[in-house]
């Protein structure tokens, strides 16, 4: 019966529907949110091994309405959706992406391994639990997520929960009978999933298609470039590299011992030498301690070894210190720091586990503004408030959050600090620390770190 253009042919998707169902939602809502599934189903080309879907209700609790492997005809899908019985209580948002990705996701419940994972999170109102930090960590394990919000919702909860960019992935409606749009915008997106067969996508080594859009990779070894497609060896000219760490007692020993692997890992992915990088390691807690300034090492094997000899302070968190600190003393030629003149670009990386006991503000602003381009890696009770106010612009490439510090491994991964050296050392007038080839690149604009962890099978990592 459909016509040739009605389903859009994408590459194999697992998508799963995060519907919330909590009380405020009024019952003629709720037949519109089921009309949008079955219409959004109605363009895809569902089956095992097309795209498969899953409907998950949530109100206080979570409830699985069918799995990615439980329908293979959409007649039945839109059969289950219409038996739909709302929940009607509260709004457990977090519980529910939590929900996501340990079972919705999981392969017992039909996803298959190298497909894109796609959630659509339909929500109404304000989550009454926390969820920035399981939103991240769902977006890390490679789940790009959607976040429709209707009437009620509130925009700073929708960017917490969707991936980047959020111009894509974001959709905030006044009324539930306008959600059809959104549909639209959806579908274009899933349409156009096999991208690296449709453009001229001038990829040097291999182009991987992601939801929507695609993006190129290069072999191990080499960095991509900044015009997305080319890939190179240019490993880091020279960069002062700073770094903090916490060493407040609620890090614990096992893993401050993690935090030491984790400025080592950071460590190999630089040209460590006295005319290329340098590192200087300050380690704060009640107090700040400088553990060897940017002029005292000058190989990578000979930071890495002071790194491992370093002794745990156990004590406060005092963030706003270490950071008036670091701009004082780490970063002045005292201290080993190159002249400001040589245009050097200074790096500070800072490293912590909670909040911090003192002001921020005022030294996470001073740093910047004297020209240190800064990143913030949390873990665990660490605030994103505190880090993305430390993050230097644009804050989205600049800031890391894991839950616990056994991934903290995958943050150094993606953090290769890596800075291609300019056309003429010393000629280039670096107006932006970010402009002179990009100065700070990570692996790949951070921005793509998602779909790379969606593609990691295809990543030989």
């Amino acid at each position: 019966p459909h016509g040739p253009n009605q389903k859009c042919k994408s590459g194999p998707v697992d998508l799963v529907f995060l519907i919330d169902s909590s009380r405020s939602v009024r019952p003629h809502e709720f037949e519109t949110m089921r009309k949008f599934l079955i219409d959004i189903l109605n363009t895809l080309d569902i089956g095992l091994d097309t795209t498969r879907v899953g409907v998950v209700q949530y109100s206080s609790q979570v409830r699985s309405e069918f799995s990615l492997k439980t329908h293979s005809k959409l007649e039945n899908m839109v059969k289950a959706i219409n038996e739909i019985v709302p929940l009607a209580q509260g709004t457990m948002t977090g519980l529910a992406i939590r929900y996501l990705m340990n079972e919705a996701f999981s392969p017992g419940q039909g996803d298959r391994p190298k497909v894109p994972n796609v959630a659509v999170i339909v929500t109404d109102g304000r989550p009454q639990d926390r969820v920035a930090e399981v939103a991240a960590e769902a977006r890390e394990r490679g789940i790009e997520i959607y976040a429709v919000g209707v009437a009620r919702a509130d925009m700073t909860s929708l960017r917490a929960m969707a991936s980047p960019p959020f111009e894509d992935h974001v959709f905030l409606v006044e009324r539930f009978d306008l959600i059809y749009q959104f549909g639209l915008q959806f579908q274009d997106k899933l349409c156009d999933m096999d991208m690296c067969n449709t453009v001229k996508h001038g990829c040097d080594y291999q182009c991987v298609n992601t939801p929507g859009s695609y993006h190129c990779i290069c072999p191990e070894g080499q960095l991509l470039q900044d015009d997305g497609k080319t890939c190179g060896t240019c490993k880091s000219a020279n960069i002062d590299l700073v770094l903090l760490i916490d060493g407040s007692k609620s890090v614990r020993p096992q893993n401050f011992e993690l935090v030491k692997k984790f400025v080592n890992q950071v460590v190999d992915s630089l040209d460590v030498s006295a005319h290329g990088t340098r590192v200087g390691l300050v380690q704060y807690s009640s107090r700040v301690r400088t553990e060897f300034p940017l002029n005292m090492y000058h190989t990578a094997e000979d930071i890495k070894a002071a790194v491992m000899k370093v002794d745990y302070m156990e004590k406060g968190t005092m963030t706003g210190l270490a950071l008036k600190h670091m701009l004082e003393y780490s970063f002045s030629e005292a201290e080993g720091a190159r002249p400001a003149s040589r245009n050097i670009p200074r790096i500070g990386l800072v490293f912590t586990d909670g909040r911090s006991q003192d002001d921020i503000s005022e030294y996470a602003k001073k740093a910047k503004e004297a020209g240190i381009t800064m990143y913030a890696v949390g873990v665990g009770k660490a605030v994103e408030d505190e880090l993305r106010e430390i993050a230097s612009d644009p804050v989205e490439k600049h800031f890391y959050y894991t839950t616990d510090f056994s991934a903290i491994n995958t943050i150094a991964d993606n953090l290769k600090l890596n800075v291609c050296p300019a056309e003429s050392q010393g000629e280039v007038e670096v107006k932006d620390p970010c402009a002179c080839e990009n100065l700070v690149e990570f692996q790949q604009a951070t921005m793509n770190s998602l779909d790379q962890f969606t593609q990691k099978h295809i990543l030989s990592k």
